[in-house]
């Protein structure tokens, strides 16, 4: 039967001694160090990606709502072209093959990569569902809006798309709680989070249980805190007396 080690996370990663303290002293860094700092890099790339997400996803959802067809065109082909490649493909296109094609791309930090890689992707996602919660708005809004003297961007900006967010505040929730699971393929560019500190934690310490159980619980906060603020948010915004917040 197997038996739990805990103190695995108080051994300093070089002598494998159990350090004076869990957290390293003297210089020395324990499992404990490197498992919190990895929590920090994914935290990091999960909260810079979900930024890029939302401001290129926002764009090309609303760009996918204009009377104009090439804008219409160029929403709808970024979104086909970045939700049917497979994330982890994505990132090994940014980090090996387009630094050869743009040579300034060598001089940019693998972080930055995955950031830019994973808010891509999750971009392609947010667009259908900005665009998808403005095209379940009456059309009658955006008419009354231009009837008013609006232009179309003020139209969008003061009418539609308050309007819209509130609808898609839920499943921008998910996506939001995805983009922190999705954060693990930066292990496969050397990027130090908390999937990187899993694999070679365990193949040091041969401490499996231990390594991946905290590493899955510190996964399952992050994922929930981001499911409670986003719940806070919903509840801001919500109309008083309007049941789903705008609908």
């Amino acid at each position: 039967m197997a038996t739990w080690d805990w103190e695995v996370f108080c051994k300093d990663t070089i002598e494998q001694q159990v350090a004076p303290r869990c957290f390293g002293a003297k210089g020395d860094v324990t499992y404990l160090d490197w498992l919190l700092s990895a929590w920090g890099w994914t935290l990091s790339v999960s909260l810079l990606a979900l930024i890029v997400a939302l401001l290129v996803g926002s764009l090309m959802g609303i760009l996918r709502t204009t009377p104009s067809k090439a804008l219409v065109a160029f929403g709808n082909a970024w979104t086909e072209l970045f939700r049917n490649i497979p994330l982890l493909v994505q990132i090994f296109l940014w980090y090996h093959v387009l630094p050869t094609l743009v040579p300034p791309l060598r001089a940019v930090p693998s972080f930055l990569l995955v950031v830019v890689g994973l808010g891509f992707f999750t971009s392609a996602r947010v667009a259908e569902q900005v665009r998808a919660g403005i095209q379940s708005l009456p059309k009658g809004q955006r008419y009354a809006g231009l009837a008013m003297g609006l232009t179309l961007p003020q139209t969008y900006r003061y009418v539609i798309l308050p309007m819209a967010f509130r609808i898609v505040i839920p499943p921008l929730t998910s996506e939001s709680m995805n983009i922190v699971k999705n954060s693990s393929v930066a292990f496969a560019v050397s990027v130090a989070e908390l999937t990187q500190f899993a694999m070679q934690a365990q193949e040091e310490t041969s401490r499996g249980i231990e390594v991946y159980l905290a590493v899955t619980g510190l996964y399952f906060v992050s994922a929930f805190a981001i499911n409670r603020i986003a719940k806070l948010i919903e509840g801001w915004i919500r109309v008083p007396g309007v049941a789903g917040g705008g609908r």
